[in-house]
């Protein structure tokens, strides 16, 4: 048995204090970077759905829910394809053979969630208050060859 005798210090107690400091430390960092394994296999890999397998990193983290931690893995391993640029370059190729200039196909398209300026009001206005047609578009000889 251990027994210090009165007035010294009871050095088994300093060893398992420093012990157990380590310890606890030592599994919370295991812990916290297991639960950010996802997110490194898919931050080293490029992937698209980085910031997804991060979410639910998080999630499982915070709900201690551990299916999220498993879906964050299984995505961090999965390859996606990359839709961005096929569909990019259909967009370019159906822009030329509209006749657009590439990039510029959206321009006089109005943005539903803009507000309207007083000056495009005013002109909405003077068009005619008692018809609120949009103005007849007239197709160009290449539109028309294809009709």
């Amino acid at each position: 048995m251990f027994i210090t005798a009165p007035g010294d210090t009871d050095v088994l107690m300093v060893v398992m204090a420093i012990v157990l400091a380590v310890s606890v430390i030592g599994f919370g960092v295991l812990y916290f970077r297991l639960h950010a394994l996802p997110e490194q296999i898919a931050h080293k890999g490029q992937k698209v759905q980085f910031e997804i397998v991060a979410l639910l990193c998080l999630i499982a983290l915070f709900t201690h829910m551990h299916i999220f931690w498993i879906a964050g893995l299984l995505l961090a391993f999965v390859e996606f394809p990359d839709f961005g640029g096929v569909l990019g370059r259909i967009a370019g190729s159906v822009e030329r053979m509209a006749g657009v200039k590439p990039g510029a196909g959206a321009d006089g398209v109005p943005d539903r969630g803009k507000p309207m300026h007083a000056s495009d009001i005013s002109h909405a206005e003077d068009e005619g208050s008692g018809s609120r047609k949009s103005p007849r578009v007239v197709a160009s000889k290449k539109e028309l060859d294809h009709a």
